[in-house]
């Protein structure tokens, strides 16, 4: 995007009521800003983006078996923690990072469980309780669809 664009963009967004405005393309990001902080709108360019890819070990035969539906799960005993979005499950925030919970932990409310990955943005997912892991239900680098079952808890 060369300087005329950019000028082009924000005379459009200072000649009308828009208060914020986005363009993203596979080169570059562009965001104008306008209010009552500052006269003159701001833009501001997007650093690269680096996905979060690691290896997964190999899995067993025995892993093969379907997964567990979050109706399963809730007869395990406890309250399940579903997945709010489309995407890949991630125990820990890198490759070579501990974990963020492990079976048998107690965690507050607020506390980061996991990550689902979608579309390169990293979502945490978060305690909406203070309970007990009693199971950790995917697998880490695991795909998970809207609802699948994260996680089997016991609320405290």
């Amino acid at each position: 995007m060369d300087i005329k664009d950019l000028k082009m963009l924000i005379k459009m967004v200072t000649e009308t009521d828009i208060t914020e405005f986005e363009l993203e393309n596979a080169e570059d990001k562009v965001v104008i800003k306008r209010g009552c902080s500052s006269a003159a709108p701001q833009f501001q360019m997007q650093a690269p983006v680096y996905q979060y890819a690691p290896t997964a070990p190999a899995a067993p035969a025995a892993a093969a078996a379907p997964a567990a539906t979050p109706a399963a799960a809730e007869k395990e005993q406890g309250d399940v923690i579903t997945s709010p979005i489309v995407g890949t499950f991630y125990r820990s925030p890198a490759p070579d990072a501990a974990p963020y919970v492990e079976v048998g932990q107690i965690v507050e409310k607020g506390q980061v469980l996991c990550i689902v990955e979608a579309m390169k943005l990293m979502n945490e997912i978060e305690a909406e309780f203070k309970c007990k892991i009693v199971k950790i239900s995917k697998e880490n680098a695991q795909p998970v669809e809207y609802g699948d079952a994260l996680f089997v808890v016991e609320k405290l």
